[in-house]
């Protein structure tokens, strides 16, 4: 069994919505989930923080459609206009969908994006309503495209995470999938980065460049084990994945964590499992990692 380092994950509050595409299938819904949430990783670099929450069968979508729904995350400023760029140039031009608001929380502002989506409509679009939501639709080439005219968000949590330290790449690698593959199953919980894994490691700002606001955690870089005297890394290490987790809440990102770290510390090869922190700097939110086992 892996060791449970005894330390905690920083995490810190971003702003969220919550969003439902549906298509005419299942193929079109999931083009236009991967589309709008690319480059969406980290608020380090990119606009938002962005991934697949779950599929929606056509029994439970508005329009009887299939459907995905999605996370996105960004600062309470930046989020309105996250989701009209992300909805106008990757949904809107998608094939089939429609878009609706999916929080399934109580929004603590509105933003009424389909109101300012419809001016693509240049005058003939048309107000509409589908099982009891307020919507807009819009024509395309296509036929119409149907946005909800409000959609609700909360201020979340994100930067959950947890560090995966194996004696090989192949079996750090074997484990962090099977982490995410049990953290999607979870509702309102996104994994922002590639396929949910962080292989790059970060820390706040730099050792050697003043311009670098992120750069390598030098510490958990197997390569430089012999190089540096404060390497975190065992000498049996030689691969480390992490895990990054937002959610709609504090308890839902705790879940989502100790769903994770059951899943990888009985699996072989897993010596330790740790967490990224940085004194404060980050976030206000601490998450101890001997209390999710």
């Amino acid at each position: 069994m892996a060791e449970i380092v005894d330390t905690f994950a920083e995490c810190f509050n971003l702003w969220m919505s919550r969003i439902l595409i549906t298509a005419k299938n299942e193929k079109w819904a999931k083009i236009a989930a991967n589309v709008s949430t690319g480059f969406a990783t980290s608020t380090i670099g990119c606009p938002c923080e962005a991934g697949i929450d779950k599929m929606v069968p056509a029994t439970e979508t508005p329009d009887k459609r299939p459907g995905i729904i999605l996370m996105f995350c960004a600062s309470k400023k930046n989020l309105e206009q996250v989701l009209i760029d992300r909805v106008g140039q990757c949904i809107l031009t998608c094939p089939t969908t429609a878009v609706f608001d999916a929080l399934g929380e109580e929004p603590e502002v509105v933003f009424d994006t389909g109101n300012k989506m419809k001016y693509f409509g240049d005058g003939f679009q048309k107000k509409g309503e589908i099982a009891g939501k307020e919507v807009y639709k819009i024509p395309v080439m296509e036929g119409e495209f149907i946005i909800e005219k409000d959609f609700g968000a909360k201020k979340g949590i994100a930067g959950g995470n947890f560090f995966i330290l194996a004696q090989t790449e192949d079996q750090g690698l074997t484990a962090a999938e099977a982490a995410a593959e049990e953290i999607q199953k979870i509702d309102k919980v996104i994994l922002p980065f590639p396929g949910g894994i962080c292989r790059s490691g970060s820390k706040v700002g730099s050792l050697k460049y003043k311009f670098m606001h992120a750069t390598t955690n030098q510490k958990y870089c197997p390569t430089l084990k012999g190089q540096i005297e404060d390497s975190e890394l065992p000498g049996d290490v030689n691969s480390v994945f992490e895990i990054v987790i937002n959610g709609l809440t504090l308890d839902l990102v705790k879940q989502a964590m100790s769903v994770g770290i059951k899943t990888v510390k009985n699996m072989p090869g897993i010596k330790k499992i740790t967490a990224g922190n940085y004194g404060g700097q980050l976030g206000k939110h601490f998450i101890y990692l001997k209390e999710l086992v």
